[in-house]
C-alpha cells in the first residue's frame, strides 16, 4: 500500500516543556494549542520490498542519516504493529521553513503516523494515531486534530493517557495568526535537548510542572467562552513562562534574537494603542501574533514594516490531519 496524508502545525496557546519519560516522549505538563490552516507538511509512505533500508527524501533533497533514523525509528512502531517487514519509502515536504520554531516536527510526524499507518494496512482511531505520533514528537499528538486541541500528560508509565484530544473545530472561532519571521534558519537547540536540559539543571522546573494545570483550566474555560482578551493574556504568559523557564536552565537557553525582542515589547506597545493583539513564541525566534478578523489588516502592517521582520505568514484555525491519497 502507498498512502499520502497532510497534517497541519500548530501553536501552543499553553505551553509544554519537558518531558516525564523521553524513550515514550510523555510530556511533564499538558498543553493547549491551535492547530494552523496555512501550514502544513505532506507526506507520502510506501513500504516495498525493492528497498532493503528506509529512504527518507525531505523537501526534494535526500535527508541526513540523523533524520532518516528518526524517521526509522518511528516506522518501526508501525511495523510492529502492522506485523510487516518491508522498507518504505517516504517523501515529505512542508509549506514552511523547517527546524526554525514553526512547529514543522509536528506536522511532520502526524502526517507520517497518518500516511504510514494507512500504507501499513492499519487503520487507526484518532485517540490511537495521536498517542503513535507523540511517540515521533510530543507536539504532533496535537497535530492529528483540527481547531483547538488539549493535550494530556497523563500519569500512566506505558503513556496510554497521554493523548491529545479536540476542545472546538476549526470553524468554533474565527481568529487569526500572524507569524513574524525573523530567521528562517534552524535554530541551534533542538526542542528535544532544550526540554531535557531545562528539566536537568532549572530550579525552577518543578514549579513550572506544579503550576500547568491552572493554566490549562483558565485556557480551556476562556477558549470555550470565546474571551479573546482572556485568551490573548493566558498565551502571553505561558510563553514568557516557559522562555524564562529555559533561561533558567544552567546555561540559560535563549531561542530569541533583537528583533523578536524588540517585537514583544512593540506588540505591548500596539495594544496600548488600542490594537488588540497578543504574542506568543514557541521555541525559536519567530512571533506569532493572535487577532481577531477585523484587525488583520493593521496587525499585517505593522508587522511588515517592523526592522528584522523578513516576512510574515496569515493563518487561520485549521482542520485535522487527514488522507489525500491511498492506493494499492
Amino acid at each position: 500500500m502507498k498512502a499520502t496524508a497532510r497534517a497541519h502545525a500548530n501553536i501552543a496557546l499553553v505551553k509544554y516543556w519537558g518531558k516525564r519519560d523521553r524513550e515514550l516522549n510523555l510530556p511533564s505538563v499538558g498543553s493547549i494549542s491551535l492547530t494552523l490552516r496555512e501550514l502544513f507538511t505532506e507526506t507520502a509512505v510506501e513500504f516495498t520490498s525493492e528497498l532493503t533500508t528506509d529512504e527518507l527524501i525531505l523537501n526534494d533533497r535526500p535527508a541526513t542519516p540523523e533524520q532518516t533514523g528518526r524517521v526509522s525509528r518511528f516506522l518501526d512502531l508501525i511495523r510492529t504493529q502492522a506485523g510487516i517487514k518491508q522498507a518504505a519509502r517516504v517523501i515529505s515536504r512542508n509549506n514552511f521553513p523547517t527546524g526554525a520554531g514553526l512547529a514543522s516536527s509536528a506536522s511532520a510526524f502526524a502526517a507520517l503516523a497518518l500516511a504510514g499507518t494507512r500504507a501499513a494496512g492499519l487503520t487507526l482511531p484518532p485517540r490511537e494515531l495521536s498517542i503513535l505520533a507523540r511517540q515521533g514528537s510530543g507536539s504532533a499528538a496535537r497535530s492529528i486534530f483540527g481547531g483547538f486541541v488539549e493535550m494530556h500528560r497523563g500519569t500512566r508509565s506505558d503513556g496510554q493517557d497521554a493523548y491529545a484530544e479536540p476542545l472546538a473545530d476549526d470553524h468554533f472561532w474565527d481568529l487569526r495568526l500572524l507569524i513574524a519571521i525573523t530567521d528562517e534558519g534552524e535554530k541551534p537547540l533542538g526542542s528535544t535537548a532544550g526540554m531535557e536540559h531545562t528539566a536537568h539543571t532549572s530550579p525552577y522546573y518543578s514549579e513550572w510542572v506544579r503550576s500547568s494545570e491552572a493554566d490549562l483550566a483558565e485556557m480551556r474555560a476562556a477558549i470555550l467562552a470565546r474571551d479573546f482578551s482572556k485568551v490573548g493574556e493566558l498565551a502571553e504568559f505561558s510563553c514568557l513562562k516557559m522562555h524564562a523557564l529555559a533561561m533558567s536552565a544552567r546555561p540559560g537557553i535563549v531561542y530569541w534574537n533583537g528583533t523578536t525582542v524588540e517585537l514583544l515589547q512593540a506588540v505591548r506597545e500596539q495594544r496600548k494603542s488600542g490594537l488588540e493583539a497578543y504574542f506568543t513564541i514557541d521555541a525559536g525566534p519567530q512571533v506569532k501574533v493572535l487577532c481577531l478578523p477585523e484587525n488583520v489588516s493593521a496587525v499585517r502592517d505593522f508587522l511588515s514594516g517592523f526592522p528584522g521582520v523578513q516576512r510574515v505568514l496569515e493563518t487561520s484555525p485549521g482542520p485535522a490531519a487527514h488522507l489525500i491519497e491511498e492506493s494499492a
